[in-house]
């Protein structure tokens, strides 16, 4: 029996600040995989980067050629159900789950290396992003990492879906979604390295399995690049009112949305501190909130 959603209760959790100094990573490491909605193979190198540098990824084109395509919102290119980046016409896919992993072990300056346009998508999680990262370490940098601190509540909404972030010491999320054959699905807390680690990371992309079938065959008949790599193997896929192969994570679903979330609100270009609530959110809403948020200067403060 699922409890009532209770905004208070749930927002009443500690929080951890986030001033420190910049960090990038001690090594590069390179991952490879096939991708959610290619289906391609794709190798990512991620090396370190200069204090400044922020997170950019370079796309290697098959002419030979590369393009270094920012992780900001103005990059940013509406595509279905993942976070993409565009420049110069090169596109950078799926990058989520990577970003959500850098932002949650406090890496702040990285170069991506990519040879397609879509990252790997593995098991659907960010456990083997976090892997990598913990595996090469964490180095520190002398300039500070600026944060962005919310002077005031800042919200987007588009029908029963809301959004929302309003001042507060850290980035605490409160989370809900409610699911046929499942019922309200809530999870709340501080977004720390630990907490990241154990409750946030093994969460894995969700969807109806009827669903993620008819859109890859979808995806398949039409020639476009959509779920051509969805498979128990790489999403958590509901069936009824339970997950093949079971859930990894009490509560998964919301869990994700969560991860997703964590990794989105990095295109702001510096870590973001607030109580963030979100109902039945995605990657769309969570884009508008960021957009919001650049447009709104007076919302909130750099220190």
């Amino acid at each position: 029996m699922h409890q009532e959603f209770d905004i208070a209760a749930l927002n009443s959790g500690p929080v951890v600040p986030i001033g420190r100094c910049q960090a990038t990573l001690a090594d590069a490491f390179e991952r490879s995989g096939h991708s959610l909605h290619s289906g391609r193979y794709a190798t990512v190198r991620v090396c370190p980067a200069p204090a400044g540098h922020g997170i950019v990824f370079r796309r290697r084109l098959e002419t030979g050629r590369t393009i270094d395509v920012p992780a900001l919102w103005q990059y940013r290119d509406s595509q279905p159900l993942s976070t993409a980046i565009r420049r110069e016409g090169a596109l950078v896919r799926t990058i989520e789950h990577l970003m959500a992993s850098l932002h949650a072990l406090r890496i702040d300056n990285v170069l991506a290396e990519i040879d397609a346009d879509e990252l790997p998508i593995f098991d659907g999680s960010a456990l083997p992003w976090c892997d990598a990262i913990r595996r090469v370490g964490r180095v520190e940098q002398p300039f500070p990492c600026r944060v962005i601190r919310m002077r005031r509540t800042i919200a987007v909404e588009d029908g029963r879906r809301r959004i929302q972030i309003g001042p507060g010491a850290g980035l605490h999320v409160t989370g809900h979604v409610a699911l046929a054959h499942f019922g309200a699905i809530d999870w709340a807390g501080a977004i720390t390295p630990d907490s990241f680690l154990r409750e946030i990371a093994p969460a894995r992309s969700f969807g109806r399995y009827l669903r993620a079938m008819a859109g890859r065959a979808y995806g398949y008949a039409t020639g476009r690049d959509f779920l051509q790599g969805v498979s128990p193997r790489s999403a958590a896929l509901l069936w009824r009112g339970s997950v093949l192969g079971g859930m990894r994570v009490p509560n998964e679903p919301v869990r994700h949305r969560v991860l997703d979330l964590v990794g989105d609100l990095m295109l702001a270009g510096h870590p973001v501190e607030g109580r963030v609530v979100a109902f039945h959110t995605g990657h769309e809403l969570n884009h508008a909130l960021v957009g919001a948020l650049m447009r709104e200067r007076a919302a909130w403060e750099l220190i």
